[in-house]
């Protein structure tokens, strides 16, 4: 098995953000919650306890066993983290008399620590905590310390355990990733093995295991998840691969067309399915966004298993999950209440009967495009920005119409490629558009116009899971909002969207 750093979530917002981190050093890792340590521990090579939004004095703060860790592998413990270990000791955690929120600086580093190896005095660290360690356990020494906190990072005598209070995770501490070098290289010994071409060759390898000469069915939706997945399958069983494109109506413009040829340049067996006219009937009058995720959701099973059924045999369904889905539907309470709905393939029913083959649940979206670089696909689709399985019905706030799809086509369109023009698509996350159920007073020429209004966003972020709203040029906004009233009969007013995520989402619906 692979070498593996085993994160365990007490529940802290950047848990996923100290996964992409451990990735980044090519090392690979999983986070489990912290109640349910993996039985078998031969493949892990070190532990990080993540910081919680609990307190170790709450009456119901998460607690786990470390027994059958603490002093056969390594172990980092993360503010909360860090706080676990002391007080399990009987070391002293307090609520701080101010609480300790953002930047600070290392005052006091124990040069002779191998945690704090090359970590200078002064360095910029972030701390993100209300309580404080007052008193450590005997056998606990302080690593480091910073102007206001003197607990800042110790190390247990005769163990490799260590406890920081700080987020070396965050790009806010300068030298963090430093430290985690520190201890998952040259603490937890790790060899940095983890790489795209490796991933590639053991995973063709284990596809080619598991499904022999069996038929694979895919959903293919145009994304970089399940193009990656398709190349992935098609390395490994060639033409036993089976896709599916289909086209709910609710694309880009010219999208259905354009995905389909790019697929076939890529030798992979497709058949794209145009049901645009299915999922318009289904959507008529439906307003509320959830009602419209459930209609889209349930009409693509029903068109997607009518197109498996008509290939003989096939005993597979492949998926483009990613590690996020899989983290998402496990929380450190135990299974998630609920799973999204605009997942498209996600929720295929019982009745299919296709066992389920996931190339990609171990990676992050950026670790899913550097195997796409690898492979060597278009960069059209692995820097393709992430868009919704629901499409332009979520996008459409209110019923969903043809009129309305093919209005904010045009000014998808018309954003999108201002983006690709100036060179400014690659500098955002995710960037769309979305039509209001508004309308607005304008005047166009010497006549008074009552017409819709639509709504500009794009965010800069790395993961999704939070985002800054882009601070595109003005001069281009200014461009890009006169082309659109200009050429798209229906609309008369432009906003550009400024809310970041939290509090905001990133789509509207």
């Amino acid at each position: 098995m692979e070498e593996t750093i085993l994160i365990l979530d007490f529940g802290s917002q950047y848990t996923q953000l100290i996964a992409r981190r451990v990735r980044e050093l090519n090392v690979y890792c999983e986070i489990y919650p912290y109640h349910k340590i993996p039985e078998s521990i031969e493949h892990i090579k070190g532990v990080i306890l993540s910081g919680s939004p609990f307190s170790v004095s709450d009456k119901n703060a998460p607690v786990s066993d470390l027994s059958a860790l603490r002093r056969k592998v390594p172990v980092l413990g993360v503010c909360y983290g860090a706080q676990h270990l002391a007080s399990h000791e009987g070391g002293e955690v307090e609520p701080s008399k101010i609480r300790e929120y953002g930047r600070a600086n290392l005052a006091y580093i124990n040069a002779n620590c191998e945690l704090m190896k090359g970590i200078t005095i002064g360095s910029q660290v972030w701390m993100s905590h209300g309580d404080t360690i007052r008193k450590l356990p005997e056998s606990f020494d302080i690593i480091t310390s910073t102007r206001d906190v003197e607990v800042a990072g110790f190390k247990v005598r005769g163990e490799r355990t260590y406890g920081i209070q700080f987020h070396p995770e965050v790009y806010h501490t300068l030298e963090g990733k430093n430290l985690l070098e520190n201890f998952i290289v040259n603490i937890c010994d790790c060899s940095q093995s983890w790489t795209p071409a490796s991933f590639i060759e053991t995973t063709v390898q284990s596809l080619k295991q598991s499904l022999n000469e069996d038929k694979v069915v895919l959903g293919l939706s145009g994304g970089v998840d399940s193009s990656v997945t398709a190349v992935l399958l098609h390395k490994a069983i060639g033409k036993n691969l089976h896709c599916i494109f289909v086209d709910n109506g609710l694309l880009r413009k010219n999208e259905f067309e354009s995905v389909l040829d790019s697929y076939k340049h890529m030798g992979l067996n497709v058949r794209g399915v145009d049901a645009k006219d299915r999922f318009y009937e289904v959507l008529k009058g439906i307003s509320d966004p959830e009602g419209k995720r459930k209609a889209i959701g349930g009409m693509f099973i029903e068109v997607f298993d009518e197109a498996a059924h008509e290939i003989q045999d096939v005993s597979w369904l492949a998926q483009g999950t990613i590690y996020p889905d899989v983290i998402e539907s496990v929380s450190v309470k135990g299974p998630s209440a609920t799973i999204k709905s605009h997942h498209n393939v996600g929720g295929l029913p019982d009745f299919m009967k296709l066992k389920i083959i996931e190339p990609l649940n171990a990676l992050f979206k950026d670790e899913v495009r550097r195997i796409g670089r690898e492979l060597e696909m278009a960069e059209a689709i692995i820097g393709r920005h992430p868009f919704p399985g629901p499409g332009l019905g979520i996008r459409i706030i209110g019923d969903v119409t043809r009129e309305k799809i093919s209005i904010l086509q045009e000014v998808d369109a018309i954003f999108i490629g201002g983006l690709k023009k100036h060179k400014l698509y690659d500098e955002v996350w995710q960037a769309l558009t979305v039509l209001l159920p508004v309308q607005s007073v304008g005047v166009m020429g010497d006549e008074r116009t009552y017409e819709n209004v639509v709504v500009l966003r794009a965010v800069g972020s790395t993961d999704g899971m939070t985002a800054d709203w882009s601070h595109l040029p003005s001069e281009f906004l200014a461009k890009v909002s006169n082309e659109i009233i200009n050429k798209v009969k229906g609309v008369n007013r432009v906003v550009y969207d400024i809310s970041s995520k939290p509090p905001s989402t990133i789509e509207w619906e």
